[in-house]
């Protein structure tokens, strides 16, 4: 009888343990239509097959950086141009609060990548950097071709929500989307960058992730 007892006791726990894990996981998006799933890691092993493509940029100090520097990872990635003067000013401030809050730590990095690469070079990002106190050594202000970082946007951080991939490389992309991306170069939120309170939930999500 005892061992019955026991037996029930330890499903209980492994069962509750797991219930836990999925009701207090981030989720996890698959498409571009951004469908919220909140599975158990397990479960995600074999359901969710999207992650972040290869990729090769130049930051705002001319190294090159490429998928390598986010293996074992979490990292924020977003999307702007220097010489925007609506969303992006909004959205560079409120990444402040991701520098003074991450900036020593090394398994988390932000990318922010250039929608102007012909306008925004190395040279042009670095003075960026300076004239907006971007100091973090895990922020990497990122150009590159411009093909190749609008396919990135588009088909791999699905950073235009619910059109990711019905817009072409010669249509210009603005968006204010930034996109949470886990260990394993999964995407796991998607946020206002224009918003504090998003800015906010963001920081909150990322310590959950440094969890998992």
């Amino acid at each position: 009888m005892l061992k019955i007892v026991l037996a029930i006791s330890c499903l209980f726990f492994i069962v509750s343990c797991e219930n836990k894990e999925s009701k207090n996981a981030l989720p996890y998006y698959n498409s571009a239509n951004f469908d919220a799933l909140f599975l158990t890691s397990a479960e995600a092993k074999k359901q969710i097959n999207h992650v972040i493509a290869n990729f090769n940029m130049t930051d705002q100090h001319n190294k090159t950086i490429t998928q390598k520097d986010i293996e074992g990872k979490i990292h924020i990635a977003n999307f702007f141009f220097t010489s925007c003067g609506s969303i992006c000013p909004k959205m560079t401030n409120n990444l402040m609060a991701f520098q003074d809050k991450f900036q020593s730590e090394k398994d988390i990095v932000l990318l922010s990548y250039t929608v102007m690469p012909w306008q925004d070079s190395v040279s042009v990002l670095n003075n960026f950097a300076i004239k907006n106190k971007i100091t973090a050594s895990n922020w990497h202000l990122l150009t590159g071709k411009k093909e190749a970082i609008y396919k990135l946007a588009r088909q791999s951080y699905f950073a235009e929500e619910n059109i990711g991939f019905e817009k072409d490389t010669s249509e210009f992309m603005h968006t204010e989307h930034l996109l949470l991306i886990d260990k394993n170069k999964k995407i796991r939120g998607i946020y206002n960058a224009t918003l504090q309170l998003e800015i906010q939930q963001l920081i909150k999500d990322v310590d959950v992730l440094k969890k998992e």
